[in-house]
């Protein structure tokens, strides 16, 4: 929920305090009111659901800290300018990597005095930067805070275009946001218009050279996927995790389950060909030389859809439309 409130110009409270016969210490002074009227302009704040509760957010915010990495392709589309910003969990393709922006760095070696030194208005925290959220908050404690990172238990769909809403209302970009959230809406449709609910599909996350299981509801980024599309999985196993490497089920368990079809987050791509100087595998490398999955359908049938390349940085509204229209292509292609 959004509520928009405004301010009124200073000349016009000014007006009204004088109209009831107030004391004239507590008004602007008249340089003030010209200033106000010659520009016409009004302060204004918008009222957002963070996962918190409800925050007050000045508009357009002057300084802006972006540390959500799901926000951070929404934010570049609309234009806005940073601050200060997690860069280095940015993915290579956007725009702020080449703008010169303080970098907070990661979650795991952050430098949360980047943030301090913005004298930020508003600071998009929450998913990786979750267990940082009281130290932000002590830090710039005149910034409003929010965090918009998709709720666990809330329909996945929902919660993606809810980001692109919040921002859209936040930085006056409705227009940008009602496309972005149309065009997702498209690309599920797409799929759920191409695909065969009797063909059974396996996602996997291929990472330090395994092939891993993402179990289907509540795995790392491709598990929301199957409630999305409405999917049906080729292998359900019990205590599952949201391991952003995926389960360790084996290989042979994968390729026993038969899907029809395969959908692949390479994380090691998303991280620049791995981390701690691991060496890196292409997913279609790694899913073509694996013995035990050549007998599989979607192998044979090369029903293999990847997701785009620095999915595991991105996880963003525009990063699930994009692999669900490549999803549509492929389905639409084999039918």
């Amino acid at each position: 929920m959004i509520r928009r409130h405004r301010r009124l110009p200073v000349f016009l409270a000014s007006a009204a305090a004088l109209t009831l016969g107030l004391t004239a210490c507590g008004s602007a002074s008249a340089d003030e009111e010209d200033s106000a009227a010659g520009s016409g302009e009004t302060a204004s704040t918008v009222t957002v659901e963070s996962n918190g509760g409800p925050v007050e957010v000045t508009t357009p915010p002057e300084s802006v800290v972006a540390l959500d990495n799901t926000t951070f392709r929404l934010l570049d589309t609309m234009g806005v300018e940073l601050s200060a910003g997690a860069v280095s969990l940015m993915p290579d393709d956007l725009s702020y990597q080449d703008a010169g922006i303080p970098d907070v760095g990661s979650h795991r070696e952050p430098d949360l005095e980047q943030i301090v030194a913005a004298e930020p208005d508003l600071v998009i925290g929450g998913y990786r930067f979750s267990d940082y959220e009281g130290d932000i908050k002590s830090l710039a404690p005149d910034a409003a805070y929010i965090d918009i990172t998709a709720r666990d238990g809330e329909d996945f769909s929902e919660e993606l275009k809810r980001q692109a809403t919040v921002l859209g209302e936040i930085f006056d970009k409705e227009d940008e946001a009602a496309q972005i959230v149309a065009d997702y809406d498209e690309s599920v449709e797409r799929v759920k218009a191409a695909y065969d609910p009797e063909q059974s599909v396996m996602g996997v996350i291929t990472s330090g050279g395994d092939i891993n299981y993402s179990a289907p509801g509540v795995g790392r980024t491709l598990g929301p996927v199957f409630d999305a599309l409405e999917l049906t999985p080729s292998l359900e196993v019990d205590d599952s995790s949201t391991d952003h490497q995926g389960d360790d089920i084996s290989v042979e368990a994968i390729a026993d389950s038969n899907p029809d079809w395969i959908l692949v987050m390479d994380r090691d791509a998303g991280v620049n060909g791995g981390e701690d100087g691991e060496e890196y595998t292409p997913a279609n490398e790694l899913i073509a030389d694996s013995a035990a999955l050549q007998n599989v359908s979607a192998v044979q049938e090369d029903h293999i859809v990847y997701m785009p390349q620095f999915t595991y940085v991105d996880e963003g509204i525009q990063n699930y439309t994009e692999f669900f229209n490549s999803v549509a292509d492929a389905m639409e292609a084999s039918s």
